[in-house]
């Protein structure tokens, strides 16, 4: 499984044969300038809540790509609306796709569209594909929630977790949540986007190493291969 980070809460995730696009927000973002929406690969688009920023450049690769989308039912009926093709899944559910199995999981944060209307509850998702077992939190307050997922989903090769502070949880909130999830690795995700959530490289990796938890602050492009 191959990891590229896109920019604040984008993902995409290279399985044996299919590629998973988590929450694109290109675009929008300045940082990821360098970024080709267009030439952007997705077979799935996984949504883990209605804002903005997690949903600005979902219609236009959905119609580039012919990506289904996995998110909750609001979202996936407001993309139905305009076309495009989706899976509706709600918490504490769990389906399995061609490329493997999706839990959909709790998530302490708002959900509504650009335009104000309702966006569902917001989730995270728990990827189990035959080789490995990945949590992406979505944008989440530490919750306790976290520590069911090893004990009923299974041991985790990574947590994709928020370590921006102010909208989501921080650091230091990012290290408990990897305890509670009995996760050793982790790569932190929503940072530096914008003046609210930047944060300072070198203190977070070492609040993880003193924690002997290992996190992953990569560069725009950049990747990680389990």
């Amino acid at each position: 499984m191959k990891i590229t980070y896109l920019g604040h809460a984008t993902l995409s995730i290279e399985t044996r044969d299919k590629t998973l696009l988590v929450d694109p927000f290109i675009t929008g973002n300045e940082l990821a300038s360098k970024i080709n929406v267009n030439k952007l690969q997705a077979d799935y688009i996984l949504i883990t809540h209605a804002h903005q920023d997690h949903i600005l450049d979902v219609e236009l690769i959905a119609k580039n790509t012919g990506a289904k989308i996995i998110s909750n039912y609001e979202i996936v009926t407001y993309f139905a609306d305009k076309g495009i093709e989706g899976h509706p899944m709600n918490h504490g559910g769990k389906w399995n796709f061609d490329f493997g199995t999706v839990h959909y999981t709790n998530a302490i944060h708002s959900s509504s569209f650009p335009d104000g209307s309702y966006g569902g509850q917001p989730g995270g998702f728990v990827i189990e594909t035959a080789h490995h077992r990945i949590y992406i939190a979505g944008d989440t307050a530490l919750t306790y929630d976290m520590k069911l997922i090893p004990t009923t989903i299974g041991e985790l090769d990574l947590a994709v977790l928020p370590v921006g502070d102010n909208f989501t949880m921080g650091v230091k909130e990012a290290v408990k949540a990897s305890m509670f999830l009995n996760c050793h690795k982790v790569l932190g995700y929503h940072f530096d986007t914008f003046g609210y959530i930047k944060i300072n490289h070198k203190e977070a990796i070492q609040q993880f190493s003193k924690a002997k938890k290992e996190l992953y602050l990569l560069p725009i492009g950049g990747n990680i291969k389990l």
